[in-house]
């Protein structure tokens, strides 16, 4: 008696060993699974290839559109942190080449509070340049917007407003305006 009993414990004991095994397979097959299915949703700016409709707060409290940006000319719309060091450098860059830009339009845009912005825009003097508009995403909306995770980030449009590129992080300054100069990519 006491033998069939332990006959049947082992086979129970095996069963439910057996049982695990096959859950925790089976949760790794699924685990390896879904990490392995690519992103097919595309960041906005792909799925709408132009200027954004982004709501910018300047230093004055006035704001700024797209309706805001001079017909006909391109436009690169950079997105950084007073901060940054590598935001720093590339507006110090930026500002040693500036006459490189006098047919552009550049929007700078950050998200941190405004007293940071101000202290921004007078370290550079980026108030002597009229084609330089600074401003507050408020609404943290050119973040989701690009799926920004570095910083500086640039954006380039063409004279249609149309997206030349996008780069994350620092671009050497002759490439910023060779960007520029480029057509708009095809969707």
């Amino acid at each position: 008696m006491e033998s069939i009993f332990n006959d049947k414990l082992l086979k129970n004991k095996s069963f439910n060993d057996m049982r695990q095994i096959v859950t925790t397979l089976a949760l790794i097959a699924i685990t390896i699974a879904s990490f392995g299915q690519s992103d097919t949703i595309k960041a906005p700016y792909l799925q709408v290839p132009i200027f954004p409709p982004v709501k910018l707060t300047l230093a004055n409290n006035t704001y700024f559109t797209k309706a805001n940006l001079p017909l006909k000319k391109p436009t690169m719309l950079m997105v950084f942190n007073p901060e940054c060091e590598h935001c720093q450098h590339e507006t110090e860059e930026m500002i040693k080449h500036i006459d490189w830009f006098d047919g552009c339009t550049i929007v700078m845009s950050t998200s941190q509070p405004r007293d940071s912005m101000i202290k921004f825009i007078d370290k550079y003097k980026l108030a002597d340049h009229p084609n330089i508009i600074v401003g507050r995403d408020e609404q943290f909306f050119l973040y989701s917007y690009y799926a920004i995770r570095s910083l500086p980030f640039l954006a380039f449009y063409d004279k249609n407003k149309k997206l030349i590129s996008v780069s994350r992080g620092t671009l050497p300054i002759d490439k910023v305006a060779e960007e520029l100069k480029k057509p708009a990519m095809s969707k």
